[in-house]
Order: C-alpha cells, then sequence, then structure tokens
C-alpha cells in the first residue's frame, strides 16, 4: 500500500497525506500527516474501546474534515492501516455528506502483493498469524479481509511479479468498472479528482442481499457460480456440509435464508476455507432467498460439487409439502454461529 500511496502523492497536485497506523498490542492509534515538504504532525490516539475498526474511522473522519476545511491542499490521501477497510468511512461520507463536508471520495484503491495475491486471497491463514489483526481477538481470514477490500475499491493495483491467474482474479472479484491494474498506472488528476467512486454502485455490489443480474462469469483461469434458490435452507443439512459450501481455495459470499429462522436474513462471508455467517436484519416484505457467489480457480474446479451438495441441502418438495418454509422451532444446532432463536410469542 506504500508504494500506491507515495504514488498517489506524486500524481496529485498539492496532495497531503493522513496516515494510520495500529498498534494492538499497545492499544494505539498513530496517526502522521505529511506532505511533499515532509511530515508535518504525528499523534499518538489510545484506543478507547474494543472496536479498533471504529476507532479508526473515528479519527479519520474528523481528520480529513480538518485538513480539508483548511483549502491548502487540492487533494487527502488516506492510508488506513491494512486489516481496516474504508468502506465504514465511505459509508458514513455516501449517506451522510455532513459528516465532513469540506471532503468527499474520489476513489478507493486496493493494493496487493501480486506475487502473493493466489494465496492471500484464496488461502488460510487468518490475520493474527500475520500479525495483521485490529485486535488481538480478531480471527478473520487474510482472505475474506482482501476479499473485501477488492470488491470495494475503485482501483485494484497488483504490484509485482503477478501472474495472470491473479489478475483474472482480482477482476472477477472487483464489481464492474473498477480498474484492475498490474502495478501503479500513474493516474492523472483530471482522472482521478473528479471522482471514480460510485457509492451507489459499489453498495449494490457488495450488498449482501444482491438483487441484481447474475454475476456468473469464466475466463481462462478463473471462474465464478452462483447459487440461488427460492425455498429455504435445512439447518441440520447446511451444517453437515458448510465444510464442502464455505471451504476450499474459494471466495464466498452473500445472504441466506434458513426454514428454523424464516425472518432472518443470514449473511455468509468467506475466503480460503475461513467462513464467518450471521444475521443482519430482517426480510420484512421483501422474497427471502439464498443467493451465493463462489468464486476459484479453473485448477480447484469444484462448481459441480457445490450444486450438488448445494442443492442436497435445501427443502426438499416433501418437506415444503409437510411443514411449510416457516418453521416454529426452540433450536436449530446453529446457536453458536447465528444466537438463540428468537420466537414470536
Amino acid at each position: 500500500m506504500a508504494a500506491a500511496t507515495i504514488g498517489l502523492q506524486f500524481d496529485l497536485p498539492d496532495a497531503v497525506v493522513v496516515r494510520h497506523d495500529l498498534d494492538a498490542a499497545a492499544g494505539q492509534l498513530v496517526r502522521t500527516v505529511s506532505d511533499l515538504t515532509g511530515l508535518l504532525e504525528r499523534e499518538v490516539v489510545p484506543l478507547e474501546h474494543a472496536c479498533a475498526s471504529c476507532a479508526v474511522r473515528e479519527d479519520v473522519l474528523p481528520t480529513l474534515e480538518r485538513l480539508g476545511a483548511l483549502g491548502r491542499w487540492g487533494a487527502v490521501v488516506a492510508h488506513l492501516p491494512v486489516a481496516a477497510d474504508g468502506l465504514s468511512v465511505c459509508r458514513v461520507l455516501g449517506w451522510d455528506p455532513a459528516a465532513a463536508p469540506s471532503v468527499r471520495i474520489a476513489g478507493v484503491v486496493a493494493a496487493l502483493d501480486g506475487t502473493a495475491a493466489l494465496d492471500d486471497l484464496l488461502g488460510d491463514e487468518i490475520l493474527p498469524e500475520r500479525d495483521l489483526g485490529t485486535l488481538e481477538s480478531d480471527r478473520r481470514g487474510v482472505g475474506e479481509v482482501l476479499g473485501g477490500m477488492v470488491e470495494y475499491a475503485d482501483l485494484v493495483a497488483l504490484f509485482g511479479e503477478t501472474p495472470d491467474a491473479a489478475v483474472e482474479l482480482a477482476r472477477h472479484l472487483a464489481r464492474p468498472g473498477a480498474l484492475v491494474t498490474r502495478d501503479w498506472p500513474g493516474l492523472r488528476a483530471d482522472r482521478l479528482l473528479p471522482g471514480l467512486h460510485d457509492h451507489d454502485a459499489t453498495e449494490a455490489w457488495v450488498g449482501e442481499v444482491h438483487e441484481g443480474p447474475s454475476r456468473v462469469g469464466e475466463g481462462h483461469h478463473v471462474w465464478s457460480l452462483e447459487l440461488v434458490a427460492d425455498r429455504p435452507l435445512h439447518p441440520q443439512r447446511l451444517r453437515e456440509r458448510v465444510d464442502v459450501l464455505g471451504g476450499g481455495p474459494f471466495r464466498s459470499r452473500g445472504c441466506f435464508w434458513l426454514a428454523s429462522r424464516p425472518g432472518a436474513i443470514g449473511v455468509w462471508d468467506g475466503a480460503g476455507g475461513q467462513l464467518s455467517v450471521g444475521l443482519q436484519g430482517e426480510w420484512g416484505r421483501s422474497r427471502p432467498m439464498t443467493r451465493l457467489l463462489v468464486t476459484g480457480l479453473r485448477e480447484d474446479d469444484a462448481r459441480e460439487e457445490l450444486r450438488r451438495v448445494f442443492g442436497e441441502c435445501l427443502l426438499t418438495d416433501a418437506e415444503l409439502e409437510a411443514r411449510g418454509p416457516f418453521w416454529d422451532v426452540a433450536a436449530d444446532g446453529l446457536e453458536p454461529w447465528l444466537g438463540p432463536i428468537h420466537r414470536v410469542a
């Protein structure tokens, strides 16, 4: 990311760089501000609560507004900690521009080590194994975090000796219209400053509940598959087969619908065999569904098995006829991951 930041600093006129470095062990957030004249300020901010990502956001936004309001620089480059993505900052500014009225999001850049991109995006390492966690308890997968960054970015830059498969994988993960390049392409200010970032298009691409067109695709090295159903998943069979659907060297994300939790939106986010699942809101008047996007390499082509296992996890016609799609149960065996079932009295 440092190479991309330096590239931006030279490409943009009168740019100032705000860099945040997180020391989870010491409970500190270090903020530095610099431009081409040198270091302008350095401040150590104590982490006052458990959410390190929240702490980063809470310091970034007022700092961006303060620097923007000075009118001294033509652009502000925000360099976030490695495991902290820009999504939360961009969402605040996208939904409430008054939160920092002197600045706007021109573009979101994800910089990857191209030589390690395939392993980073599809491998099974977790953040603590790389000393990258935003907290000591942060056990997210490296691929889960990095995949999310690529999916949200307006520009993905892969540095070093990058294989064609890694470039193609990044293109499959990135939203349509995002730029994917080897090394730093050199962006003219007249291209970047008007704005590469499309907030609505980005949110539609990364949203857990995707109602847009099919995202199925296949290239020389990479495939993308969608697992879609308008009938619910059987909780026990999902638990028994989640190692297939959520395991392996794939990136997978989306929403799911459980018969045992019919009103709740299940969210799915995984990579390289590391999987996070949870509940996020209610279906309400929306039609419940399962829609998972899975991306992998052709050398590990498991599409046929994924389709088969996914189909086996769905309620059968006989089960639908006998019990219907909305079950009233006290427990479903998924409590360790989804919490207790809240029944309506």
